[in-house]
């Protein structure tokens, strides 16, 4: 992935557009990464794997539910804090 400086993505945003059709481009500020530019499709296709990864996720949980496999929340946060 191509990364470019806050301020060269500024001065070459027709540029950033166009190479953004291609592959991520990277956008850093003061040496740190605070943006990622991709194409319209390709942000589409990332929105629609997070939402089949959610149905998924809810899916799960109701089998879960289903099968029984469920515990008392303070239960739940008890073992959470055993692990901090």
């Amino acid at each position: 992935m191509e990364t470019l400086n806050a301020s060269d993505a500024k001065r070459e945003f027709g540029d950033l557009l166009m190479k953004a059709q291609q592959e991520p481009v990277g956008i850093n500020k003061n040496g740190k990464p605070i943006a990622v530019f991709v194409s319209a499709i390709e942000y589409q296709e990332i929105e629609m794997m997070k939402q089949r990864y959610l149905k998924l996720a809810i899916q799960e949980g109701i089998a879960d539910l289903d099968a029984g496999n469920v515990q008392p929340g303070n239960d739940a946060f008890d073992d959470v804090r055993k692990h901090i």
